[in-house]
């Protein structure tokens, strides 16, 4: 099924309807960097700079989903951090003026879900998460991409759906054949429970398939959370 409206105020799949989605402010602001008076004074001897650059990014919003019979209250949070050395040669012009070396990185993205009498009337938590901390990095490399294939899962405690980023770098072109990405880039979620893949996201085109033998419960459940993740604003900076 094609997702109708995502990234906008209302989104519409099948029998499946979003209310308007309601929003906090997306804020993205600057943190505190850390000085390095001593070590500059040693670095300016040989022509270098060394400064930390933090930058903070935080949004939330909520929506009810229908699938005309029955409802789903969602409440979303997104945070995000972004921790890096700037190393400058001082006076250096060019591209070579500078290098950027990523420190810490820090997405998580969780969400509150409130069910009706179709399921129970449990509540469900999904918690989509992507860390990196060099210090326990230990390859180490000198050039560290960030990797957006975040993970989760959403539960009630008792059952459990499991979310997996896809990055292939194989794809079908528009004339048939099979093509090569360049790079990795997330393309998509699957979700599956302990009994194998129940669906597919599709982020690039906005579309949705189920597994065909999926209960009416567990389908609005999943289109709660497809729903959810075409609603973020921060992860929507990166596609």
């Amino acid at each position: 099924m094609h997702i109708d409206g995502a990234r906008s105020k209302k989104m519409s799949f099948g029998d499946f309807k979003s209310s308007k989605i309601k929003r906090g402010m997306h804020v993205n602001y600057p943190g505190w960097g850390r000085g390095f008076l001593l070590e500059n004074l040693l670095l300016n001897e040989v022509g270098l700079q060394k400064d930390e650059h933090v930058r903070k990014e935080k949004d939330k919003f909520r929506f009810s989903l229908s699938d005309g019979k029955n409802s789903i209250e969602v409440f979303g949070k997104e945070t995000e951090l972004t921790r890096s050395f700037e190393y400058k040669v001082l006076g250096g012009i060019g591209p070579f003026k500078s290098y950027d070396r990523l420190q810490e990185y820090r997405y998580i993205f969780s969400a509150a879900m409130t069910t009706d009498t179709l399921l129970g009337n449990k509540g469900w938590e999904l918690i989509m998460s992507n860390i990196y901390d060099r210090r326990k990095d230990t390859v180490n490399s000198l050039f560290t991409l960030v990797k957006f294939d975040d993970n989760g899962l959403a539960t009630n405690g008792t059952d459990t759906i499991f979310i997996k980023g896809l990055t292939p770098k194989k794809t079908e072109m528009p004339n048939g054949k099979t093509g090569w990405l360049p790079v990795k880039l997330l393309s998509g979620y699957e979700l599956s429970t302990a009994d194998g893949v129940v669906a597919i996201i599709d982020l690039i085109d906005h579309n949705i398939w189920f597994y065909n033998e999926l209960e009416r419960a567990d389908k609005l459940m999943i289109a709660a959370i497809s729903t959810a993740l075409f609603a973020r604003r921060v992860k929507d900076a990166k596609w």
